[in-house]
């Protein structure tokens, strides 16, 4: 339905009246409609949108205060006046509360009075109907926006995955370890935040900072990295610096501001004794605590250069046994609330994948 702020609607049962009405602004660039009975004035007003719709108060079938209280739902944005040549204060108080009308104009009336209360009311009805265009247009304009910082943002994350995964397929290609040892505790370490209750933005930047976690080792030596024997304690010294190294080499990139301290803090440990730091218990971001358990349910339960993977209820013996000094309390209570099943299900997968020697594409991160 279209608006009009120069169309105006009169209503009276007396013909005489609504020919004075239209007299009264044949020299404004006002369309003035007029009808005789209440009941063709809300057909009209089904099919056009009036700025003012004026009626009278005193017709046979409905009165004016009926009339203009069911052009509210036919026409909610038009402007409302009474016509009436009595008006008392129930009448007054039925206009307002029910009809939501501007104002009463009593008759006789005189012309200027009229033609103010009308323009008036047009003007109010224009400013109305233009803050109303105006926020539908800043609402059209904020949904584009937002839907191009989400596609924005979408390019963002699918060109930060790739990022993911070409430096830990980068990675890969120096330890064989690590791929499908860290996708497998981004895993655990997803799982793990959400037992925590933590929300779904942490969760993911904790399933991101876990896949990293070891990125730093692309800048320690072969010499070092791919040794078969035991490490001498400067070569150990040098290793530690994989997680700085790591923290570094993701700086700059603020989608992975929060996982890049997790890959900083990953080997400190709640009772200090960790490194580089020597952070104690929630000095260390509750991602890093997270890391540290889901870290050791892999390590236990997969298979080493040195012994055989062992089974998850070991693994749950040996992270019970270490909380309060490797573990958070915390984060091992939430850890123990999950069923070794529901783990073993979980690792499975990436277990099976690794073990068959498997280097083809790693599944994809979540979130």
């Amino acid at each position: 339905m279209s608006s009009d702020p120069q169309k105006v609607l009169f209503v009276d049962d007396e013909p005489a009246l609504c020919r004075a009405f239209a007299r009264t602004f044949r020299h404004d660039p006002v369309s003035v409609h007029t009808v005789t009975r209440p009941a063709d004035a809300l057909r009209l007003l089904e099919q056009t949108e009036f700025a003012v719709i004026a009626s009278d108060y005193r017709m046979p079938g409905m009165d004016g205060v009926a009339l203009l209280s069911a052009s509210r739902e036919l026409a909610p944005s038009s402007r409302r006046l009474l016509v009436s040549g009595c008006c008392d204060f129930e009448i007054a108080r039925q206009a307002i509360n029910l009809a939501g009308i501007d104002q009463i104009v009593i008759k006789p009336w005189e012309n200027d009075e009229l033609r103010t209360v009308v323009f008036t009311a047009k003007r109010h009805y224009a400013m109305a109907r233009e803050q109303e265009r105006l926020a539908a247009e800043l609402h059209a304009r904020t949904v584009q926006l937002e839907q191009a910082n989400l596609d924005l943002d979408a390019k963002l994350r699918a060109r930060t995955t790739n990022l993911l995964d070409s430096l830990i397929a980068a990675l890969d290609l120096r330890d064989t370890e690590t791929l499908w040892h860290s996708r497998r505790v981004a895993s655990y370490s997803r799982r793990l935040a959400e037992a925590v209750g933590l929300g779904s933005t942490e969760v993911d930047d904790i399933e991101r900072g876990a896949l990293l976690h070891d990125i730093g080792k692309i800048g320690v030596r072969d010499a070092i990295l791919r040794k078969p024997g035991q490490l001498t304690p400067a070569e150990w010294e040098e290793m530690k610096q994989h997680s700085v190294l790591g923290y570094r080499l993701l700086h700059g990139i603020d989608y992975l501001a929060a996982a890049r301290t997790i890959v900083l803090q990953h080997q400190e440990r709640w009772d200090g004794q960790g490194y580089p730091a020597g952070l104690r218990g929630e000095e260390i971001i509750i991602g890093a605590r997270i890391f540290n358990v889901a870290d050791t349910l892999d390590a236990v339960t997969s298979d080493r250069p040195y012994r055989q993977a062992r089974g998850f209820d070991v693994a749950r013996a040996e992270i019970l046994r270490c909380s309060d000094t490797q573990f958070d309390p915390r984060i091992v209570a939430a850890y123990a609330s999950v069923p070794d099943a529901e783990w073993a299900a979980l690792g499975a997968p990436l277990l099976s994948v690794e073990r068959s020697g498997e280097r083809a594409c790693a599944p994809p991160l979540a979130g």
